[in-house]
């Protein structure tokens, strides 16, 4: 795969979510912001049941059939399946996107992402925190700043060792240009020399973004299938 350019999205979450745009720099001091404020709270929202249904997607069923799901709701995310495998699927909002991500309000975004046992009490709690301090109509500058507050206070912490998130859904919606990127794991860890993975180096398959707000390193590699097991036909090795 040809190196590109990082952005980072969210529904990283929290991502989480995050995808690879070629030339987004170029691109991104030419283009005006297309979603300067967060849009009014129902055009993020979803019905409960379709929202299970793609939280799912993120993974393969042997995965996700197991798994807690969680919904977005007025006051935050709640679970609305309990599963038995340790694993937690959600969509991920647009403001799981990095401060200066030109799409942090769009409404359209949902990333599917379904993490693992340590993922899910370590990269977790960001999504949940984020999404209580923008549903609490706090600005991007406030909420940065309170997820700081949060860190030195201990109450969110650095991301557990084997920290995985599956992106694998084609019905994803990660951005206005990319749509559903392509399936990928994530591998989440606290910030880091991403040169001691090997990513980013001209012939990698691992790509790797820093978010120095939440104190990690995300690494991304992309895989060939989607979770229902059909091909992705533009992945290119």
């Amino acid at each position: 795969m040809k190196r590109e350019a990082l952005r980072t999205i969210t529904v990283r979450g929290f991502a989480l979510f995050v995808v690879l745009a070629a030339a987004w720099p170029a691109q991104a001091q030419d283009a005006k912001a297309p979603y300067p404020s967060m849009a009014p709270l129902e055009q993020y929202l979803m019905e409960p049941d379709a929202e299970i249904a793609l939280a799912r997607t993120a993974a393969p069923e042997s995965i996700s059939q197991d798994a807690d799901v969680m919904v977005l709701g007025r006051q935050g995310y709640e679970t609305a399946v309990k599963g038995k495998n340790g694993f937690v699927c959600v969509v991920q909002r647009s403001w799981t996107a990095g401060i200066d991500d030109p799409e942090f309000w769009n409404p359209k975004l949902c990333a599917p992402i379904c993490l693992n046992p340590p993922a899910a009490r370590s990269y977790l709690p960001f999504i949940i925190k984020r999404t209580h301090l923008v549903l609490a109509g706090q600005s991007k500058a406030q909420m940065f700043g309170n997820i700081k507050a949060a860190f030195d206070k201990k109450e969110l912490s650095t991301q557990e060792p084997g920290a995985i998130g599956y992106m694998l859904s084609r019905q994803g919606y990660l951005n206005d240009q990319d749509g559903h990127w392509h399936p990928h794991l994530m591998f989440f860890a606290p910030q880091t020399d991403t040169q001691t993975w090997g990513a980013n180096l001209p012939g990698s398959p691992v790509l790797a973004s820093e978010d120095p707000q939440e104190r990690l390193t995300v690494f991304f590699v992309p895989v060939a299938k989607w979770s229902d097991g059909t091909a992705d036909l533009t992945h290119e090795h």
